[in-house]
C-alpha cells in the first residue's frame, strides 16, 4: 500500500506563471493610470517632493533586500529549507521587499492613494501565493519546516528573530537575473517624469487627480 503521505512529496512546487501574470497585468494597468491621472499636488510642492523621494528610497530598499534575499536563497528554492540571514526575520523575504517595491513605486509618482493601491495589490498576490507554497513546504520538509513556521512570521519580519548564517553559496546567474528585473523598478522613474512633461504640455489629458 502507498504512503499516505507520498503523494503530498508527489506534489510539484507551485506554478509561479499566475501569479507572474496578474503581476504584469498589474504593471500594464499601472502605467497606464500613470499617462491618464496625476497628483493632486503639485509637482514643485514640498509635499510631493517628499513622498518622491520616499518611493524611490523605498525602490531602493526593495532592490538591496531583494538581493540579499537571493544571495542566501539563490538555486535552492524548493531544494534545501533556508533559515538564517533574511529568512530568519521572515518565511518570505522576496514577496515582502517586492511589496515594499510596489509601494515605493506609488510613492514616486507623488500618491499615497496609488502607493496604498500597489501594496494592496502586490500583498494579496504575493501573500496568497505564500500560502500556497508553505503547503508545499510542509509537504516537503516535514517537521523542520513546522518548526520553522512555529518561530517565524509568514510575512511581516521581526528584526529579533535575526540569525546570521556561518556562511552561504550562492547562483551567479540566478543574483544576475533577479537583480537585473529589481533594477527595471527604477524605470519608472524617468516614466513618472515623462508622463508628468506630457500631461505639462497637453499631450495627454488628465482624467483623474489623486492624492
Amino acid at each position: 500500500m502507498m504512503d499516505p503521505t507520498a503523494s503530498f512529496w508527489m506534489q510539484p512546487p507551485v506554478d509561479q506563471r499566475p501569479r507572474l501574470r496578474i503581476l504584469r497585468l498589474g504593471i500594464v494597468l499601472g502605467v497606464t493610470g500613470l499617462l491618464l491621472a496625476r497628483p493632486a499636488w503639485s509637482e514643485a510642492s514640498a509635499i510631493h517632493e517628499l513622498i518622491e523621494h520616499i518611493g524611490l528610497a523605498l525602490v531602493v530598499l526593495c532592490i538591496v533586500g531583494r538581493l540579499w534575499s537571493i544571495l542566501y536563497i539563490g538555486g535552492r528554492k524548493n531544494v534545501e529549507l533556508v533559515v538564517s540571514g533574511p529568512y530568519s526575520i521572515t518565511r518570505n523575504p522576496l514577496y515582502l521587499f517586492s511589496t515594499i517595491g510596489a509601494v515605493g513605486i506609488g510613492c514616486m509618482f507623488g500618491s499615497i492613494a496609488a502607493a496604498s493601491l500597489f501594496g494592496a495589490i502586490a500583498y494579496i498576490v504575493l501573500l496568497r501565493t505564500a500560502r500556497q507554497e508553505e503547503r508545499f513546504l510542509q509537504g516537503r520538509f516535514g517537521q523542520a519546516y513546522q518548526a520553522y513556521a512555529n518561530r517565524t512570521p509568514l510575512f511581516w519580519p521581526n528584526p529579533n528573530l535575526y540569525l546570521e548564517a556561518c556562511e552561504t553559496t550562492f547562483s551567479p546567474k540566478i543574483v544576475r537575473r533577479n537583480l537585473r528585473e529589481a533594477c527595471l523598478l527604477l524605470l519608472f522613474l524617468p516614466l513618472i517624469e515623462v508622463s508628468e512633461y506630457l500631461q505639462d504640455e497637453g499631450f495627454t489629458p488628465t482624467f483623474l487627480w489623486v492624492y
